[in-house]
């Protein structure tokens, strides 16, 4: 029986028994292959062709490859678990969905919560970067002087970063089936530009580059002390995180950023044709695809200039990428390729990230605990209302606040996310062991023990000052859960009224 108050849990069989709601039914029509394009989407974007260069310049020199690898490894032992719920609850919400039938309501609101603090901030931030490689094509095309910004007063109105997102509300909202067709043209883009990056790059690799590997501790790099510093290597008496062993684990936890996205193939599971194949697929297609591909360009950037040449200007603070590696080594008409391909890769990064962001909101109002308005869905068989409310919300972040990089913040947020959901595996296991998975976690109870600690590790790698601010937002979140979400629970208001919720209604499998 589930439990009461804050720990009251909504059953699978409900869960699943939801998403026939004729006033919030999602369509169906995703393949396999349309969740492997989403992943590959999100996850290719900021993070190859920013991340790369500023790691290995800050934080870990040439070893970010390395950096890369364990970042991956945290991301798939994860990811198993992943595709193990994503196939059990083929329903909208992801790591919410998954927590609300684990550890209860208030655990799955905090989830929820945790996850749109991650998908809001990485969709506004993105966006801001998206106006600024559109800048930087316009000047290629026009000639200096193009601006995606303009000033009204003292407010600074980034034109370029509301045009995008205009955009990519009005595809969401049209249709999930045609937002993964415009991705896939636009993913294999900047997928052909991410071969070309490896491909030419090789001719540039000297190998003095690779040396020192692991630069020690006591070199170059940005010399991040106090609250800047990561938690571990201020725990365990390390002077800064820049290179060294603690330069080394803090880029993990930084790159970390870069595979985010795996987990929004999860959010889509309500409007696939075959959840319980297509799901697991997607998730483990994209992240081997983006793994192999990080690892390589890893390798190539730093080869092909210093890694002290990749380091953030102590003047500006204005951060290198891919492009710069190649004008190092005077090839500026490949610079200018990429710039173009970094346009096209965020676009995609920018529409799944709301995508994703969307329906967390959906499931989360479809459950009472935000304004059940939002879950209504349209013509288009998707949730119009939440679609437009979160494009709007990231057309005014982005478009009229200044965005600062906000990876680390996104990345604790998603880390937590793994966590509960590896745990979850573990109890779902021992709870509901009569539930059919289609797929399932091998070595249990290892692999999702692995996936914990590894994220927990990755956490306690990021900043102290990340730490202070994911407290302070998890906080708000708590005020909001007793001050509404509480109340409003439908979960609370059938226990109320004596309903059982349809805890002995059969597990059905999904529509095709």
């Amino acid at each position: 029986m589930p439990g009461t108050g804050l720990w009251r849990t909504k059953s699978i069989e409900q869960s699943i028994s939801d998403t026939d709601e004729p006033d919030t039914k999602l369509r169906r029509n995703l393949s396999a292959w349309d969740l492997t394009v989403f992943g590959v989407a999100v996850v290719i974007g900021a993070g190859i062709f920013t991340l790369t260069a500023r790691t290995a310049g800050d934080y870990a020199g040439p070893s970010v490859s390395l950096a890369f690898v364990f970042a991956a490894i945290a991301c798939a032992l994860a990811a198993l678990c992943y595709a193990e719920f994503a196939s059990t609850v083929p329903v909208a919400g992801s790591a919410y969905t998954f927590s609300y039938a684990t550890f209860g309501e208030f655990m799955a609101w905090i989830i929820g919560w945790d996850l749109i603090l991650e998908l809001a901030v990485g969709a506004a931030a993105v966006s801001k970067g998206w106006s600024v490689y559109l800048e930087t094509v316009l000047s290629y095309l026009f000639g200096k002087g193009a601006k995606t910004t303009f000033d009204i007063g003292s407010v600074t109105v980034d034109w370029g970063a509301l045009v995008v997102v205009a955009i990519l509300t009005t595809l969401l909202a049209v249709g999930t089936k045609l937002s993964s067709r415009v991705s896939m043209v636009i993913t294999g883009i900047k997928v052909a530009v991410v071969l070309f990056v490896i491909i030419l790059g090789i001719f540039y690799i000297k190998g003095a580059n690779y040396s020192p590997y692991i630069p020690p501790g006591s070199t170059g790099g940005s010399g991040e002390t106090g609250v800047d510093q990561s938690l571990f290597s201020l725990i365990a008496g390390g002077a800064s995180s820049s290179f060294g062993v603690f330069g080394l684990l803090a880029g993990a936890s930084l790159v970390f950023f870069a595979f985010i996205g795996f987990d929004i193939v999860a959010t889509t599971a309500e409007e696939t044709k075959n959840p319980q194949k297509a799901v697991p697929r997607g998730i483990m297609g994209s992240l081997a695809i983006v793994t192999v591909l990080y690892v390589a360009v890893s390798l190539v950037v730093v080869g092909m200039t210093s890694y002290k040449d990749l380091a953030t200007s102590a003047g500006d603070g204005s951060h290198k990428t891919l492009a710069t590696a190649f004008s190092a080594n005077g090839v500026d008409w490949a610079a200018n390729i990429i710039s173009f391909g970094a346009l096209a890769g965020l676009t995609t990064v920018v529409m799944v990230l709301m995508l994703g962001q969307v329906r967390i909101i959906y499931a989360m109002s479809r459950d009472g605990l935000m304004p059940r308005g939002l879950a209504k869905t349209g013509e288009h068989g998707t949730p119009k209302h939440a679609t437009l409310i979160v494009g709007g919300l990231v057309a005014l972040a982005a478009g009229f606040f200044p965005a600062d990089k906000l990876e680390e913040m996104v990345n604790v947020g998603t880390l937590f996310a793994f966590v509960l959901v590896s745990a979850g595996v573990l109890i779902l296991r021992r709870t509901r062991p009569d539930l059919p998975r289609a797929f399932k976690v091998p070595l249990v109870p290892l692999i999702p023990i692995l996936a914990i600690l590894a994220c927990l590790w990755l956490m306690l790698n990021l900043t102290v000052l990340t730490w202070l601010r994911f407290v302070a937002w998890m906080i708000i979140g708590v005020v909001i859960y007793f001050g509404y979400s509480r109340r409003h629970s439908l979960l609370g208001k059938r226990q109320a009224a004596g309903a059982d919720g349809g805890l002995d209604e059969p597990v059905k499998a999904p529509e095709a």
